[in-house]
């Protein structure tokens, strides 16, 4: 039986996850020294919180000059009762769903796209509206992006 509780984070293991949010590539010896503890402390704690899955990857975020250059839109997506699963494995497929989110509301699941025209994210809206399963999509193109703080801790 596995441990479904959330880790206990405390206030270092909150900091040195802000600092890593904020430059993911920064060394140990700095970390150490921006939460003032020592460089086998930051080791340690960087190992459970990975072994935990609080951290489960280190990765780049895209520059808005780059995203710009294509085409993002949220969707909304209603679902027909028990078809949850086979609209999940045909979006999953799609290698323009960037990310799926079950929500409560109006929808059943929150699509986000990237495209890289309005003509691509056209086609990409009806392959998701002749999905088995799809009742209604209603879909909002980001304009642009006011706040981008990644994931808060």
């Amino acid at each position: 039986m596995t441990d479904t509780r959330p880790p206990v984070l405390d206030e270092i293991d909150r900091q040195l996850i802000a600092a890593l949010q904020i430059n993911a590539r920064e060394s140990v010896a700095m970390l150490a020294r921006q939460l003032g503890i020592a460089r086998t402390t930051v080791t340690s704690r960087l190992a459970r919180l990975e072994k935990t899955k609080v951290i489960t990857g280190y990765g780049v975020r895209l520059g808005q000059r780059v995203i710009d250059g294509g085409l993002q839109a949220y969707v909304g997506i209603k679902v027909q009762p028990r078809s949850g699963k086979e609209v999940l494995r045909r979006l999953s497929a799609m290698a323009q769903v960037q990310q799926l989110c079950a929500v409560s509301g109006e929808f059943d699941y929150v699509a986000w796209l990237r495209t890289d025209s309005p003509e691509q994210l056209d086609q990409l809206l009806d392959q998701i509206g002749g999905v088995d399963g799809v009742d209604k999509t209603t879909t909002s193109i980001i304009l642009s992006s006011k706040i981008d703080r990644g994931q808060p801790v």
